[in-house]
C-alpha cells in the first residue's frame, strides 16, 4: 500500500493577529488551531506527519510537541513553495503527499479522505481542493481546460476581469504524487514581484510536463477558511462550537441554548444529560449519563459520573461519583474526589481532598487537604485549617462524624469514627471515637454591664423622621 505523508505549513507570523503568539497556536475549541489539522490528518492514518515551522518555532514545538509529528524549520519565510521545498529530503519517492495548513482548523477528516480517494481514483499528478464561493475576492481562481482538468491557478491580483468572475477558488490544500512533487519543487522559481516561491506554480509545471491535475470541490465552504485575524478566529470558534454541539445533540444530549454553550473538542458527554445556558466544558472532561449541568457551570479536566446535578459551580481537575449534588456557587479545586451521593452546597470550597459516600457540606465551608469518610456532616462555616504559612497539613474526619457549625479543624488532626464536635470549637487535638469535643470558653452574662459603662442607648422618637 502506498505511503501518505502529510505536510502541514505552520511557519507564518500571522501579523494581522497582532499577538506575541504564533498564529497557529491560538486556541479554537480548546486546542491550538494547528492541532485540529493534525487530528484531521491523523484520522486518515497518514504514515508520516511533517510540520513546517518558522516564526517563533520554539513556541510551536512546545505547543504540539506531544503529538507524533516531525518538525522541519523554514528559517526564512519565502513563500509556500519555499516552505514545501524544506521538506523535500523527507519525502518518499513513491506514494502521496498531502499538503495542509496550520491556520485552517475547520478542515474535516472526511474531506481529506475524499480528496485522497479522488486523487488516487483519477490517477492525477496532483489534485487541488477547491470550493465555490459567492464572493471569491482575495482567493486564487481555478482555471480549468475543456476536459475539466486544472490548467492553472491565478491569484486574485493577477486575474483578468473574466477570470475574477470565476467562483471556484483554491483552498491551498493538495494531494500530490510524491515523486512528481519532488521533481516539480526543483523547478520552482521566484521570478515574481514578491521574489517568493509559490506552491501554486507546481500546477503549471505538471501541466507542461503532460501530467493531469484534478480538482475536488468541498461541499462545506467553511472548511477551507483560513484564520488570519482575531475576527476570523472568533468565526472559526463559532463554527467549530456549532459542529461539536450538533454532534452531541445527535448522540442524545439535551442542550438548552446552543448559542451560549461552550464545549471543547475532546470532551465526552453521556446521553440524557442536560446542559443549560452558560455551561463551559473544557479539556479532557467526561460527563456521564442523566446529569444536569446547570447554568454558568465551568468544568475543566474533570470526570463527572452518572446522575449528578451541578448548579452554577466551578470544577477543576476533579472526580465526582454518581448521584452527587453540587452548588450553587461551589468550587472544586484540583484533586478533589467525591464519592457517591455527596452533597457540596453553596459557597463550599474543596481542594486536594476526598469525601466519602453520603457525606455533606451544605454551605459555607472550606475543605482543604482533607480525607473525609462516609456519612459525615460538615456544618456551616467549618474550616479545615491546613496551612501554617510554610507547610500544608492533612485533616482526617472518619465515618459518621459530625462537625458542627463554625468549627476550625487545625491540621494535622484526626476526628475519629462517630466523633462529634460542638459548634464554635477550635479543635487542635484528636477527637476520640464516639466522643463529644467542646473547645470554646463557657458563656458568661454580666447583667447591667452596658448601663454601668454608660453605653446604653435609647431611641428618641422625636428625632426619628420615620415614626411608627
Amino acid at each position: 500500500m502506498s505511503t501518505i505523508t502529510a505536510v502541514i505549513l505552520a511557519a507564518g507570523a500571522g501579523t494581522r493577529m497582532k499577538s506575541k503568539l504564533p498564529k497557529v497556536i491560538h486556541s479554537v475549541a480548546g486546542r491550538p488551531m494547528v492541532e485540529h489539522v493534525i487530528d484531521a490528518a491523523e484520522e486518515n492514518d497518514v504514515d508520516r506527519m511533517i510540520v513546517v515551522i518558522g516564526h517563533e518555532a520554539e513556541q510551536v514545538e512546545k505547543a504540539i510537541g506531544h503529538r507524533k509529528v516531525q518538525f522541519v524549520l523554514q528559517k526564512e519565510q519565502l513563500g509556500t513553495g519555499h516552505a514545501v521545498m524544506q521538506t523535500e529530503s523527507h519525502l518518499e519517492d513513491e506514494g502521496y503527499v498531502l499538503l495542509l495548513y496550520g491556520d485552517t482548523p475547520l478542515i474535516r477528516s472526511e474531506t481529506i479522505r475524499e480528496l485522497i480517494h479522488y486523487h488516487q481514483k483519477g490517477n492525477y499528478g496532483a489534485t487541488v481542493l477547491t470550493a465555490q464561493l459567492d464572493d471569491p475576492t482575495g482567493y486564487g481562481r481555478i482555471i480549468r481546460d475543456e476536459n475539466g482538468l486544472v490548467k492553472k491557478i491565478v491569484e486574485h491580483k493577477d486575474a483578468t476581469k473574466q477570470e475574477k468572475e470565476i467562483q471556484e477558488v483554491n483552498s491551498g490544500m493538495y494531494c500530490y504524487n510524491s515523486k512528481l512533487l519532488k521533481e516539480a519543487l526543483k523547478k520552482l522559481t521566484n521570478d515574481n514581484a514578491q521574489k517568493e516561491y509559490y506552491i501554486t506554480d507546481v500546477v503549471e509545471i505538471l501541466n507542461r510536463e503532460g501530467h493531469r491535475v484534478g480538482a475536488y470541490t468541498v461541499a462545506d465552504r467553511t472548511e477551507i477558511m483560513g484564520v488570519n485575524s482575531r475576527a476570523q478566529l472568533a468565526e472559526a470558534e463559532e463554527i467549530m462550537r456549532k459542529r461539536i454541539l450538533q454532534q452531541w445533540m445527535e448522540e442524545g444530549v439535551t442542550i438548552i441554548d446552543p448559542y451560549h454553550t461552550y464545549v471543547d473538542k475532546g470532551v465526552k458527554i453521556g446521553r440524557d444529560t442536560v446542559l443549560y445556558p452558560g455551561v463551559i466544558l473544557k479539556g479532557n472532561t467526561e460527563i456521564g449519563e442523566d446529569c444536569v449541568i446547570g447554568h454558568n457551570c465551568r468544568i475543566e479536566g474533570s470526570i463527572i459520573k452518572n446522575h449528578v446535578e451541578i448548579q452554577s459551580s466551578t470544577i477543576i481537575d476533579s472526580f465526582v461519583d454518581d448521584y452527587c449534588q453540587i452548588g450553587p456557587y461551589a468550587y472544586l479545586r484540583p484533586n478533589s474526589r467525591l464519592g457517591q451521593h455527596v452533597k457540596i452546597g453553596d459557597f463550599v470550597e474543596v481542594k486536594n481532598s476526598t469525601i466519602g459516600d453520603y457525606s455533606k457540606a451544605s454551605h459555607l465551608a472550606y475543605i482543604g487537604d482533607g480525607e473525609v469518610g462516609k456519612h459525615v456532616n460538615i456544618g456551616c462555616g467549618v474550616v479545615f485549617v491546613n496551612y501554617d504559612g510554610k507547610n500544608k497539613y492533612k485533616t482526617i474526619v472518619e465515618d459518621y462524624a459530625f462537625v458542627g457549625s463554625n468549627v476550625n479543624l487545625v491540621a494535622p488532626i484526626t476526628v475519629k469514627k462517630n466523633g462529634y464536635i460542638a459548634t464554635g470549637s477550635t479543635i487542635t487535638k484528636e477527637v476520640p471515637e464516639g466522643a463529644l469535643s467542646v473547645a470554646r470558653a463557657r458563656q458568661e452574662n454580666k447583667l447591667g454591664w452596658v448601663a454601668r459603662k454608660g453605653l446604653l442607648k435609647q431611641r428618641d422618637l422625636k428625632e426619628d423622621t420615620n415614626e411608627y
